[in-house]
């Protein structure tokens, strides 16, 4: 992990540590994951690293609610992005089965338990293809990142701190 913080400090040390910290939990597969654990080693306070690396997961989440299927409805028919969509709906929706028994706590539960493949971005790709009520959806992934964060903290600060 190291590695990955003097990279980061090497070609984007110029921004304050905040802001690599919402930069980083902004990124698809990343997110808080990524955020939480990048903040502790780059020694911000656990009420910083929640806060950024909260405000990078969610920055992103209204956008693929309300324009993703208007997005992938416009590259659907394109050679070169046609493919990437039906990758994108098939992989979302493959890791969904969750989210339709219990629509609102399958989100939650799908957005918060930290694992690869899950997440804000994939959990409000399958919100909208599932076509879950945008209300609904956003106080569900909201929650599901407060569960995130809570982890991640324990995991990067409290329980099993680096």
């Amino acid at each position: 992990m190291t590695v990955v913080v003097d990279w980061v400090q090497a070609h984007l040390g110029f921004l304050p540590p905040q802001m690599l910290v919402v930069i980083v939990s902004m990124l698809p597969l990343i997110e808080l994951r990524g955020g939480i654990p990048l903040a502790r080693l780059l020694m911000l306070p656990l009420s910083q690293a929640i806060l950024f690396s909260a405000i990078g997961n969610i920055i992103p989440i209204p956008f693929i609610l309300l324009f993703i299927n208007k997005i992938f409805d416009w590259l659907r028919p394109t050679k070169a992005f046609g493919w990437l969509v039906e990758k994108l709906e098939r992989r979302a929706l493959s890791k969904s089965e969750g989210i339709q028994k219990a629509e609102f706590w399958g989100l939650a539960l799908f957005v918060g338990i930290p694992l690869p493949g899950t997440g804000g971005w994939t959990g409000s790709l399958a919100a909208s293809l599932l076509k879950i009520d945008i209300k609904k959806a956003s106080l569900a992934i909201l929650l599901g990142i407060a569960i995130a964060s809570t982890i991640m903290s324990l995991i990067s600060y409290g329980v099993f701190a680096m």
